[in-house]
């Protein structure tokens, strides 16, 4: 219990450990100020830290889990950035995001613990709903062609396709594939700590 007595919000010791490198980065790519939308938002711990550090930006969590919306606003109330969650399954044909509306869409380990059908809905999606010069970042293990795959990374792949058979680390190129037809370009591949990779696709 914390000490006025409530439980602890749910959190994700992974989102705990990455998001101060992976806002490190973003810092380094964004404006002062826009609109972004977060796909799978989780535990909102991203969230909170990025709105927090980029009080310029507008930021819309969405979460298909419904469970989670209450324990994404309790984590990211008192920021006034940050709007209340919203569901959304990245497969839909409509997001419900006006076209060309958005800066920034952002996602983090979504890709590998999903069917191949989900990243292509988020470039599906990200395409329409992205700016010209919008970025769409992506966060995860991914399969490099022609590099030797990390143990860990070859083993949590195995774990992944152990309990189900629909997710897997996703191959760069075939990734990178699927956002060229959705109009978007893969413009940078960053490393990033425990054998991760920060994908930068602009939006032509």
């Amino acid at each position: 219990m914390t000490p006025t007595g409530t439980p602890p919000l749910p959190t994700s010791p992974a989102s705990d450990r990455n998001k101060v490198p992976i806002l490190a980065e973003l810092l380094q790519r964004l404006p002062a100020t826009g609109q972004a939308l977060e796909v799978a938002a989780g535990t909102g711990q991203h969230a909170a830290h990025f709105a927090a550090a980029l009080p310029g930006w507008q930021w819309q969590p969405t979460e298909p889990e419904a469970p989670m919306h209450a324990v994404i606003a309790a984590r990211c109330a008192g920021l006034p950035n940050v709007a209340s969650p919203v569901a959304l399954d990245v497969r839909d044909a409509d997001w419900r995001v006006p076209a060309a509306s958005l800066n920034l869409v952002y996602v983090a380990n979504m890709v590998h613990i999903s069917p191949w059908e989900a990243t292509q809905g988020l470039m599906r999606g990200a395409g329409q709903a992205l700016r010209p010069g919008g970025r769409l970042v992506v966060y995860g293990p991914f399969v490099v062609e022609g590099e030797a795959l990390a143990p860990g990374n070859a083993a949590f792949d195995a774990d992944l396709r152990r309990r189900n058979a629909a997710w897997g680390l996703r191959t760069l190129g075939t990734v990178a594939t699927c956002a060229d037809a959705a109009g978007l370009t893969l413009a940078e591949r960053i490393a990033m700590p425990a054998n991760n990779l920060l994908l930068v696709f602009d939006r032509r």
